[in-house]
């Protein structure tokens, strides 16, 4: 692909593929640092792992594939220091609480937070398939073909769950009553 002590050839890279590694990253973990340290992670990974792309399928496929097994450790780990912090401050009868804030969203669709509080959590609450599906296709405006690729599914399959995902969704926002 491009020789990785090329500075110039890394940057237009990371800047090429930059939104579509955070945003993956930002619908897996829902916090804006947790999905930057990802990125950063996933591009490392990707750059020194340059060398054993072979092509079989495409440069977004790879990344999405790195990216999201960087997010699954990324929530090992984070499930790991949950309970050993639980475990500590049980000892110490301290409890912490995390609090996500949501003011630094890279992708406000919504004027009403409650409204996209209760999207996000609709999206949150589907199966993983679902979730990948729908998110590629709405957030990212991938064609099916493309997804299929990236995910392994056959378009029939990812037409369903995608369908399956609008319904489930718009059961969830259709109980909405705005204060």
């Amino acid at each position: 692909m491009f020789d990785t002590t090329d500075e110039k050839a890394i940057t237009a890279f990371i800047r090429e593929h930059q939104r579509f590694v955070f945003n993956i990253a930002f619908r897996y973990l829902n916090s804006f640092e947790d999905a930057q340290d990802a990125s950063q992670d996933a591009f490392i990974k990707a750059i020194n792992g340059m060398s054993k792309f072979r092509g079989d399928s495409s440069v977004k496929t790879w990344l999405y594939n790195i990216t999201k097994n960087t997010c699954l450790t990324y929530i090992k780990k984070k499930k790991i220091k949950k309970a050993l912090s639980f475990y500590n401050s049980n000892e110490n009868k301290e409890y912490e609480m995390e609090v996500i804030d949501n003011s630094y969203r890279p992708d406000n669709k919504f004027e009403n937070k409650e409204l996209e509080a209760k999207f996000l959590k609709a999206i949150n609450d589907l199966p993983e398939k679902q979730r990948e599906t729908f998110a590629l296709r709405y957030y990212e405006d991938m064609p099916y073909n493309e997804i299929s690729k990236l995910l392994g599914t056959s378009v029939g399959g990812l037409k369903a769950n995608y369908f399956q995902a609008i319904k489930k969704i718009s059961e969830e926002l259709k109980e909405y009553k705005p204060n």
